[in-house]
């Protein structure tokens, strides 16, 4: 995401970040949590937890050079999953004033964080129908 950004922009945003770390099973952020920090994973994995009428579930597990996060900056709302380590995590966490100065002077990152987003959805809607092609067998069994 970040590898046709000037060597300038990079030391800026190396400094305007913060490495962070979790373990397993660590809560990286829960649903319902203001969204003040989108992350790109640097080494290591999350799940993506959706609360079910049956209990939580994983939705999706994303890895390394994945932007999470982001979703709830862009829409000045709550986030809407809780993101868990799946192993150890390390990420880099980006402010919201940061992000959104990378995207308004970096139209490549812009684009790539749309290409991310689009991808998310694929991969979410591809999974809400396999889900639900699972309750109907279930139901006619």
């Amino acid at each position: 995401m970040f590898a046709k950004m000037d060597t300038s922009k990079l030391k800026l945003l190396a400094f305007a970040s913060e490495i962070v770390e979790f373990e397993d099973g660590d809560i990286v952020f829960k649903s319902g949590d203001s969204a003040d920090y989108a992350y790109v994973i640097m080494d290591g994995a999350v799940d993506i937890i959706t609360e079910t009428e049956t209990g939580p579930v994983v939705t999706v597990t994303l890895r390394e050079n994945q932007l999470i996060g982001e979703l709830g900056l862009l829409n000045n709302s709550p986030r809407i999953a809780t993101l868990i380590a799946n192993g150890n995590l390390r990420a880099m966490k980006i402010t919201a004033d940061m992000f959104f100065r990378l995207l308004r002077e970096n139209a490549d990152v812009a684009l790539d964080v749309i290409r991310m987003l689009a991808d998310k959805v694929t991969t979410s809607h591809a999974r809400v129908e396999s889900l639900q092609q699972q309750l109907s067998h279930q139901g006619n069994d």
